[in-house]
């Protein structure tokens, strides 16, 4: 999991204008960190235009299209968290988005396990608790091996 996630791809108390910059955010994490090429950035963005990533509870999970694939150096995973919500549309609010970047079929384990971890109420409340990245990083990485 350290690979995947590690603090330098956590951002707390993030303001995003909008769900396009805030996944614009998620994405520059995976970006600067040598996940995916500039370009995976466009292809969250497309993605979210033909189907969103807004999975309920808060949390949205944007990741590139099926055609990014070659734009994805390895697989990687960061987390953009935003106290006050961003409107993911249909009035839906994301106060947690994590980006994906993952060669081959390894983003739906992924998704899996985030969705698992998310679809606790009370994880996305210790989530949106988290002070500082190491912190964050913890309780994925505890909720990873439950």
């Amino acid at each position: 999991m350290s690979t995947i996630l590690s603090v330098n791809k956590i951002k707390l108390n993030a303001k995003p204008k909008d769900k396009a910059e805030a996944i614009r955010m998620a994405g520059q994490l995976l970006v600067d960190a040598g996940h995916a090429s500039a370009a995976y950035i466009d292809k969250m963005l497309e993605r979210e235009e033909t189907l969103s990533t807004y999975m309920g509870n808060g949390l949205a999970i944007p990741h590139g299209t099926q055609d990014s694939k070659s734009l994805i150096q390895s697989t990687g995973m960061s987390i953009v968290q935003i106290p006050d919500g961003v409107d993911f549309g249909d009035g839906e609010k994301a106060t947690l988005v994590i980006g994906i970047a993952a060669p081959g079929d390894e983003h739906l384990e992924i998704l899996t396990n985030v969705a698992m971890i998310c679809s606790e109420e009370e994880n996305v409340e210790r989530i949106m608790k988290a002070s500082t990245p190491e912190e964050m990083l913890n309780l994925f990485e505890s909720g990873m091996e439950a």
